[in-house]
């Protein structure tokens, strides 16, 4: 009985096994429907909130954001209220340094790939109702908007649909640290970034909440969406 029993563990896991792709396979999935969606998406805007919190400051801004069919984006101010050295230091820092990694010279070093990133399997989970690999993420290089962390990627669409780490390089002179977990929603077929709630600590006051909501996704091209 326990060599039967034994026997059918066994095969289970071998079964199992199988089926679940290599670290390698998982990246190239990855990597191919991200290539895939960036053709299909073209141009979108989208409306970002950002809220940003520690015991004696508080600020707020709405900015209304523009990805051009190139990659290179753009933003409108909707409003902003609160602390002046918040909104000077680290809000119109995210709107700088967002404007500046879209750029095409920087587009190709950003990217969530094998030329950037080495990548190791560290499982699979449930996330917000959906089974996803854990891939453990470790940049090739210490540059500017490269994380160090973990992704989720969903093992139907292949698609990142949450991120947790840090930035590789430290962010801003005004900034000694970032730690962040960033998520990412189904929109009109395509998985979009939702919000980004981090852990700040800043040089001019402290250690922060912040979270940035994003939402209101409109595409140039409403016929390319599609499940």
């Amino acid at each position: 009985m326990k060599t039967a029993a034994m026997m059918m563990l066994l095969s289970a896991a071998a079964a199992l096994a199988a089926e679940t792709p290599t670290t390698e396979q998982i990246v190239a999935r990855m990597m191919e429907r991200d290539q895939m969606r960036q053709s299909a998406l073209g141009a979108y805007s989208w409306t970002s909130n950002y809220v940003l919190d520690n015991k004696e400051r508080h600020a707020e801004m709405q900015v209304r954001w523009t990805r051009h069919a190139d990659g290179t984006k753009a933003f409108q101010m909707l409003y902003e209220r609160g602390d002046g050295g918040v909104r000077s230091h680290v809000f119109h820092k995210l709107l700088e340094s967002e404007v500046e990694a879209a750029q095409p010279a920087f587009q190709e070093r950003n990217r969530l790939n094998s030329r950037n990133y080495s990548f190791r399997l560290a499982g699979s989970e449930q996330i917000r109702g959906r089974t996803a690999f854990i891939l453990e993420i470790e940049p090739l290089a210490e540059a500017k908007y490269l994380t160090r962390g973990r992704i989720w990627v969903d093992t139907e669409d292949y698609a990142v649909v949450q991120v947790e780490g840090r930035p590789s390089k430290k962010p801003s002179f005004w900034t000694n640290n970032v730690a962040f977990v960033q998520t990412f929603e189904k929109t009109g077929g395509f998985w979009m970034a939702a919000s980004n709630r981090s852990v700040t600590e800043a040089k001019v006051f402290g250690t922060a909440d912040m979270l940035i909501r994003h939402f209101d996704y409109k595409l140039a091209s409403p016929a390319a969406v599609s499940e």
